[in-house]
């Protein structure tokens, strides 16, 4: 059993000599059951149509020694759906989730440490809601949102962090980070909301 982390607490990874390699960071989602909302004249309305689904998208923004952005376009700067491997293979997303349906990890990427380049200091992980503020949807429409941590040499859980806010109106959510410390590597769980997320750019942005 992982330790289950509060907002805002950090774990040492590697410190120690643990013989951490590789890890899978697991990303998950549901969509919350539909709601009847309001009522009056034209009777209750849902809080979205109930064939439209909620499109997350998690994604890991790569960042130097100053917090800022690696490189100056998406695909040297982000592991994500439309970049899925970093070309030192140390950073690998497995794929887009479309809609978030069933248990478990709805989106991974795994993450080899000792290759991670120098030029690497933090590794962050964010979701956000594709074409959040065309759909009209936001992480108020989501539940059971999580991130967590598996060691991939024994598929033992290190460490789980379940973001539990109010979300309403907020289309991305900066998740948690992976960073050097002295030359080893840690976990920091964050849950920042974003309200204007429905692109990567925008989370990108916020490094720059």
């Amino acid at each position: 059993m992982g330790i289950n982390l509060q907002k805002g607490q950090k774990i040492d990874l590697t410190k120690g000599g643990t013989g951490l390699k590789s890890i899978m960071v697991g990303l998950g989602w549901d969509e919350a059951p539909l709601q009847e909302q309001g009522g009056g004249l034209f009777g209750r309305f849902r809080s979205r149509p109930q064939n439209q689904t909620i499109d997350c998208d998690a994604s890991a923004i790569l960042l130097n020694a100053n917090g800022k952005l690696i490189g100056t376009d998406a695909d040297s700067c982000c592991i994500y759906f439309g970049n899925l491997r970093h070309w030192s293979g140390s950073i690998i997303h497995q794929g887009d989730n479309l809609t978030g349906a069933g248990d478990g990890d709805d989106e991974q990427i795994f993450v080899d440490l000792p290759k991670v380049p120098e030029e690497i200091h933090k590794i962050v992980f964010v979701v956000n809601i594709y074409d959040a503020n065309v759909k009209g949807q936001h992480f108020g429409l989501i539940q059971n949102a999580f991130i967590r941590l598996v060691n991939t040499q024994n598929q033992q859980e290190i460490c789980r962090f379940n973001l539990s806010e109010n979300y309403d109106g907020m289309t991305g959510l900066v998740v948690g980070e992976l960073y050097r410390y002295n030359g080893e590597w840690k976990f920091n769980a964050i849950g920042q909301p974003v309200r204007d997320a429905s692109r990567l750019q925008s989370l990108l942005n916020m490094y720059n």
